[in-house]
């Protein structure tokens, strides 16, 4: 698992209260459904960490979602793409 997906797999852990331990999640697996099993009001509670945490948006209901969100991997590489980072 790369520092990004590692990154994302402790805000999800933490931000979402999952009783699941951040490095046993496989970076391939779906977030959503069989994978950890998020529903959508994960979905939104996640896209607030994310933007909070990466300053990044997310559009609810963009059909580039499901492609975001499915796996900690795709998910992981549109952060690296759209976090905006600070200037120090």
């Amino acid at each position: 698992m790369g520092e990004i997906e590692s990154e994302l797999a402790k805000l999800i852990t933490e931000g979402l209260d999952l009783d699941i331990d951040p490095g046993s999640i496989d970076p391939d697996a779906p977030i959503f459904g069989d994978g950890l099993g998020l529903d959508s009001i994960d979905a939104l509670e996640l896209g607030l960490l994310l933007s909070s945490t990466y300053q990044i948006t997310l559009t609810p209901g963009d059909q580039k979602n499901h492609e975001i969100f499915g796996s900690l991997r795709a998910l992981g590489h549109y952060v690296e793409q759209h976090r905006v980072t600070q200037a120090h």
